[in-house]
């Protein structure tokens, strides 16, 4: 006889509250109705609610057409030849949890813009490690997530090979990680390494995503290229010289999006910005005032279908500059 696992028990008194939830949020009964059905006061009513959403029985949701059709993201699409912008609220008085919005933003997007045999290529950063950090689970749709990126120390609680794997996780898809710093000491050791079997074929595998999710990264000082140590300080002023204007998968840009020639190049492991033209979807995902210019510089360079960022970041976009 096959024993199996008995499902584990509800604690005392979360039927009811589970019941309060399904009469307001699916039967569309207001808090005096549930009151009385339930043979509560109304501020108990209030107070299971509140339980439901702490204890994630909950999930509220919103369409993305709320968001792709503001008039705000139609003119991004239009300005900027996207196929589709995801513009995020903000709170009145400013929003100091604008980056986080957008991630999450663009964490609710990013499945319904993924489908079946899709190859995802995923950078790295701050943005996207908030986008699989706040991406519901979802099952598996035969996908593969690559990373794009070479790995480096990041004094921030994560890396490239976290970011992929936690979002190829959440999709429930297979992941293909890079397993290769983001940049070595000289250009022979990262070409002998560029030759192993593995490293190759995992390098290999970049030409063959047809979407690719990023950010774009500015060239301040204290930027994440810098903080993660892909580049120096003498690194950021050489391209700043010739007209370096943001930062994507670890390769500086120009106003026109178009890749800068350079010191780090040789030394890089990673996928060249060449092999994200003509994606299905390039997802753009940044927001604040210093990532206007970076975003630009992306948008014309050819590599953005797609921009998740929130509304003031967005209105900067499309003044003339």
């Amino acid at each position: 006889m096959t024993s199996r696992t008995k499902p584990a028990r509800r604690a005392s008194g979360e039927d009811i509250i589970i019941e309060a939830a399904w009469m307001y949020y699916h039967d569309g009964l207001n808090q005096s109705d549930i009151a009385a059905a339930l043979g509560i006061s109304r501020a108990t009513v209030v107070n299971y609610l509140q339980q439901a959403r702490e204890r994630g029985f909950i999930r509220i949701t919103m369409t993305p057409e709320a968001f792709t059709t503001h008039e705000v993201a139609v003119a991004l699409c239009e300005k900027f030849d996207l196929k589709s912008a995801y513009v995020l609220p903000l709170l009145s008085g400013g929003d100091s949890t604008a980056f986080q919005r957008t991630a999450r933003g663009a964490a609710e997007w990013l499945p319904d813009l993924l489908g079946s045999g899709d190859r995802l290529g995923v950078s790295w950063g701050r943005t996207i490690y908030e986008v699989a950090e706040a991406l519901e689970q979802t099952s598996s749709r035969d996908m593969t997530v690559v990373q794009l990126v070479g790995s480096m120390a990041s004094p921030y609680g994560f890396t490239a090979e976290i970011c992929s794997a936690h979002l190829a996780h959440r999709l429930g898809a297979r992941v293909i990680n890079l397993h290769a710093p983001a940049v070595l000491s000289n250009p022979d050791l990262a070409a002998q390494l560029r030759r192993e079997p593995i490293i190759a074929a995992q390098i290999a595998a970049l030409s063959h995503c047809n979407k690719a999710i990023f950010a774009a990264g500015s060239c301040n000082p204290d930027s994440h290229i810098i903080g993660s140590g892909v580049a120096t300080l003498e690194d950021l002023s050489w391209y700043l010289a010739r007209g370096a204007t943001g930062v994507m998968c670890g390769r500086f840009i120009d106003p026109d999006g178009k890749p800068i020639p350079g010191p780090l190049d040789d030394r890089m492991i990673g996928i060249e910005l060449e092999n994200l033209l003509g994606l299905e979807m390039g997802l753009l995902v940044s927001s604040g005032e210093d990532k206007v210019l970076p975003m630009r510089a992306a948008i014309n360079g050819g590599y953005v279908t797609h921009v998740a960022t929130d509304i003031a970041t967005a209105r900067l976009l499309l003044a003339d500059g």
